[in-house]
């Protein structure tokens, strides 16, 4: 029997080139984001306010990246009936706002990354973009 096993994580590299990454698509398309990435764990690993992001958004923005991680899971997917029972059950700390993606290399789960302050479509655009940038697998 084993006891333990390895599993993946993201580098501080990979965290910075994200971070880069999403503020980067948020300044191409016009709108100021907050953008937050966690571990597995759900321990957060960066968490940035662009100037002129709205300032309660980095709330959501952790709130998505820990829903995210939490799931395995973009935040899309909580089902419409238990969205707003799950937000006041965990006090904002679960939601199924769109901007929460799982961060997902060679099938294993290694964290989320939640952006806020834009529409939601373009708060999954900036998601998708950090995803990218370090060859994440697809959602």
């Amino acid at each position: 029997m084993s006891f333990v096993r390895s599993t993946l994580m993201l580098t501080d590299q990979a965290t910075l080139a994200m971070l880069q990454t999403a503020i980067a698509k948020a300044e191409e398309i016009g709108q100021p984001q907050c953008i937050v990435i966690v571990d597995r764990s759900c321990v957060t690993l960066v968490e940035f306010r662009m100037a002129g992001a709205k300032p309660l958004s980095l709330k959501s923005a952790r709130a998505k990246a820990m829903t995210a991680a939490s799931i395995n899971a973009e935040t899309l997917a909580v089902p419409d009936v238990v969205k707003p029972l799950i937000a006041a059950a965990t006090e904002g700390t679960v939601t199924g706002l769109p901007g929460g993606l799982p961060i997902r290399m060679s099938g294993e789960l290694v964290g989320g990354i939640g952006v806020g302050s834009g529409s939601g479509d373009q708060d999954i655009t900036v998601a998708q973009a950090a995803l990218d940038a370090i060859g994440a697998d697809p959602i």
